[in-house]
């Protein structure tokens, strides 16, 4: 989770929300990525999924079985959706989030009794350095969008 978090201050400093996502395979870390969304414009561009698809380059195959994804807060519907369909062993994420997480936050997609490939999710390892960070980059968000006015 240390290394997700290293992603997320890498996020913070090119101003995109600090989520930084690690992919682990057999104890060694496949895939390292953090948000991109403002870089790219590409509202897909989530450390999850740009992780994911680094793993399965890395890997050679869309299943990621066996892996691991370590990442800084709790992923949104799109990404908890692709941790399913990349066949994701486990999510171990740090702060949760009520309002967009689907691991339990807001909703949870591993209690959908018809998904065919079910989660082994943990939670709250280094969440409070992690909310920390989000915190401070909202909270700077909406102090510089007050002063424009």
């Amino acid at each position: 989770m240390q290394l997700a978090y290293n992603a997320s201050i890498d996020a913070y400093r090119q101003n995109e929300v600090p989520v930084g996502a690690i992919i682990a395979y057999q104890g060694e870390v496949v895939a390292s990525a953090h948000n991109q969304v403002e870089f790219t414009r590409d509202a897909t561009a989530h450390a999850e999924i740009l992780a994911i698809t680094q793993a399965t380059q890395k890997l050679g195959d869309w299943r990621l079985n066996d892996c691991t994804l370590y990442v800084t807060k709790e992923p949104c519907p799109m990404c908890s959706g692709a941790a399913v369909m990349s066949r994701l062993s486990k999510v171990v994420y740090a702060a949760s989030d009520s309002k967009m997480g689907f691991l339990g936050g807001a909703l949870d997609i591993s209690k959908v009794q018809s998904l065919n490939h079910k989660l082994n999710i943990t939670s709250g390892l280094l969440k409070e350095e992690c909310k920390e960070v989000l915190s401070h980059f909202f909270s700077q968000k909406r102090d510089n969008s007050s002063h424009r006015d």
